[in-house]
């Protein structure tokens, strides 16, 4: 996990010293890059050149480089990290069972997931309908 801004280096050890650490015990827990100029923020359509700002931008990117997901919001909307860590996680087991099987809305690990297939079409509900199924 990495997070990118167009802001520099400095000013995101000023804001992880001064902000982050105070939220999160310890501070970021990943890297915070630098995109100075926009250009990954160009390619992925969140940099506005005329203001020199990115929009708030969440890409999920699978170890081929290929973007599974991704979450765009405007600056006064703030993120959620409990999602983008349970999206990923969905991910994951997706990719490891090789599309055996689908990971329903609001999963979390050790909960039912689908079997993909023609029996699953029209039956999806009796997976919301089991005990816990998506309880925390």
């Amino acid at each position: 996990m990495l997070s990118m801004s167009v802001d520099s280096i400095f000013v995101h050890k000023m804001w992880n010293d001064f902000e982050l650490s105070k939220m999160v015990d310890g501070g970021i827990p990943y890297p915070m890059l630098s995109d100075g100029g926009g250009k990954v923020g160009t390619m992925y359509g969140i940099y506005d050149e005329n203001s020199g700002t990115e929009t708030r931008g969440r890409f999920i990117i699978d170890p081929d480089g290929n973007v599974q997901g991704f979450e765009v919001l405007t600056p006064p909307v703030g993120r959620n990290v409990s999602e983008s860590i349970r999206q990923v996680q969905a991910f994951q087991l997706v990719r490891k069972s090789k599309g055996s099987e689908a990971t329903p809305s609001g999963w979390k690990p050790g909960k039912p997931t689908l079997k993909p297939g023609p029996d699953l079409v029209g039956n999806v509900w009796k997976v919301w309908k089991t005990k816990d199924a998506f309880d925390e």
